[in-house]
């Protein structure tokens, strides 16, 4: 379907957001672009620049990087396998999970990239 649109770079909400509303779709890149901006603003320098490496991964391989499951794997990847250089830059394990599903809003936010009146 992604082919069909000319939409491989964009995600499936916007493959579906295009058959029911006709609305374009955007690639994943202009997506990461406009999640940088609440990501930084809601999150501390070393939440933030874990996030920004999410975003990267998430512009690169797709939509599935942002899937809980890959945290792990996501953090190994980019702290070379300490989870305790992680969780030293990071918090504790729930601040980590609740960072990195808290930021995925700002991904899919209206109006390029502001959620709750944040830009």
């Amino acid at each position: 379907m992604q082919k069909v649109i000319e939409a491989e770079d964009s995600d499936l909400f916007d493959v579906l957001a295009y058959v029911a509303f006709a609305s374009k779709p955007i690639a994943r890149e202009e997506r990461a672009e406009y999640a940088k901006k609440g990501i930084h603003t809601s999150f501390g320098e070393k939440q933030e620049a874990f996030l920004v490496f999410v975003l990267s991964q998430y512009v690169k391989e797709g939509v599935d990087e942002l899937d809980l499951e890959k945290l792990t794997q996501l953090l190994n990847l980019r702290y070379r396998n300490s989870i305790t250089d992680a969780v030293a830059d990071l918090g504790q394990p729930d601040q980590i999970k609740d960072a990195f599903t808290g930021f995925q809003k700002y991904l899919y936010a209206p109006s390029g990239g502001v959620v709750d009146g944040i830009e």
